[in-house]
């Protein structure tokens, strides 16, 4: 089975806050158990246009970042963010199938 992602670029207004945010969705994050792959790191734009920050959130399956997502808790923390960040999220089901390209 394919294990999923959010895949969501921000431009962060308030460092402080976002660390607010983080704190506010641990609980849930761990409950679902999401797993972050990319945060914030180093990066290129080598086509296209980027925000400012980078992450990439590992779950288990497509259905549990689903329901990670719209659980009520998680919501309550993402209100933080929506007030420091702008930004975008995709959540998108994982390959798992052959890799013979």
């Amino acid at each position: 089975m394919p294990k999923a992602y959010w895949i969501a670029n921000s431009d962060v207004t308030d460092m402080a806050g976002l660390y607010r945010y983080r704190e506010a969705n641990r609980d849930t994050m761990n409950r679902y158990g999401a797993k972050f792959i990319v945060m914030h790191g180093r990066e290129r734009v080598v086509e296209g246009v980027s925000r400012s920050k980078q992450t990439v959130v590992e779950f288990p399956t497509y259905e549990a970042a689903l329901a990670c997502y719209d659980d009520p808790t998680y919501h309550e923390a993402a209100k933080i963010r929506h007030a420091i960040a702008a930004g975008d999220m995709v959540i998108v089901e994982g390959y798992d199938g052959t890799q013979d390209f």
